[in-house]
């Protein structure tokens, strides 16, 4: 691994819990690692701490296979070889985008210099942009300046702090995707913070979902999604609800009966030595919901959102458990109005009835 973070803790003095706690992930050279999770999470922190700005109160860190952190260890900063990309690109105003970007290349000679300065702003679609000030660029322009500044000196790390979080919503998923392309063809590991779902899809290779300090889970976003290791996550990511459900073996098949009917009933899977049957609840996502007219269970429309090419429905069964669908947005359906429902579902996730937000999945397996 690039990057090794081992049971890393960061505390403050006079709070409760630890800001970070027992964090341990691993990022692969030329890699992009995202952190999600909700104002507060410690995300931003665990950043901080890699790139050596807060002090850690336990655990490791290791890049490169190198302990800057840890044992009794603390390289500095400015040691570490870590690019960092902030909120507010944080340029010079009165520097133009090439010395902006030259910035960090002090004690490079002069013709390497320029010749890495042009390199950069190639790479990032800037080329010819040298003389302009910041002033005369677009939000997203600057930050591609604050971009190649970071990368100008060839670190072994890039850190990205909510890069996006001043650019309208169709602009930063746009860009998303573009510094995806950049990362990789300049072939840089790089850890990126945000609370956006959709930029960490667009950008990450590796994703983790933080929650009051603790890392949940680090997975790519397939697995995220279909594959929750904690109700957290499986709360977090996506759109859906935790339905009442029923566990049952029958031979070696497990039966997952919920208002819906049975789900997985043809499924086979290994059984965990701490299998639990009986009560629970499944997670059924807005996309496990199928929109079908001859379907026997049938469900009242209470609210919709329009996405376009769909519908986000909120349903109310007879019971009245309420489920979610996505709908194409040709089938345009009122409020009140009753339609048939069925359950198409591939990934079934199931978790202790009224568990706690950190409790793990009874079972997960493909239907």
């Amino acid at each position: 691994m690039h990057v090794e973070v081992n049971r890393l803790s960061v505390a403050y003095r006079g709070r409760e819990r630890p800001a970070v706690e027992g964090v341990s992930l691993g990022l692969r050279a030329g890699d992009i690692g995202v952190l999600i999770g909700p104002s507060g999470c410690g995300k931003t922190t665990l950043l901080r701490a890699i790139a050596g700005l807060e002090p850690a109160s336990e655990g490791e860190i290791r890049i490169s296979g190198e302990v800057v952190t840890g044992g009794g260890t603390h390289v500095a900063p400015e040691k570490r070889r870590i690019g960092m990309v902030f909120q507010d690109y944080a340029l010079f105003p009165h520097l133009d985008v090439a010395r902006n970007v030259a910035f960090g290349l002090d004690a490079w000679p002069r013709g390497k210099r320029a010749q890495r300065v042009a390199e950069v702003l190639e790479l990032v679609g800037l080329a010819g942009s040298e003389k302009a000030m910041p002033h005369e660029l677009s939000g997203g322009q600057q930050q591609r300046v604050a971009l190649a500044r970071a990368l100008a000196p060839q670190p072994q790390l890039l850190l990205l702090d909510e890069p996006f979080s001043n650019l309208d919503v169709d602009l930063r998923e746009r860009l998303a995707h573009e510094i995806r392309g950049i990362l990789k063809a300049a072939q840089a590991t790089a850890l990126f913070v945000t609370h956006d779902q959709l930029e960490a899809f667009a950008i990450g290779d590796e994703i983790g979902v933080m929650h009051e300090g603790r890392l949940h889970q680090w997975d790519d976003a397939y697995t995220l999604y279909h594959r929750p290791a904690t109700r957290f996550v499986a709360d977090f990511i996506g759109h859906g609800v935790f339905a009442n459900a029923t566990l049952k073996r029958v031979g070696n098949q497990v039966m997952v009966h919920t208002a819906l009917g049975p789900l997985a009933d043809s499924a086979e899977c290994p059984l965990p030595s701490a299998f639990s049957y009986g009560q629970c609840e499944v997670l059924l996502r807005a996309d496990d919901i199928v929109h079908d007219d001859d379907a026997p269970v049938k469900a009242e429309i209470l609210r919709k959102a329009f996405r376009g090419s769909e519908f986000l429905y909120t349903l109310r069964l007879a019971t009245g458990e309420v489920l979610l669908a996505h709908v194409p947005s040709h089938h345009d359906h009122k409020v009140g109005e009753w339609i048939g429902i069925r359950a198409q579902v591939d990934h079934v996730v199931t978790f202790q009835r009224e568990a706690g937000a950190a409790a793990a999945p009874i079972a997960s397996f493909a239907a």
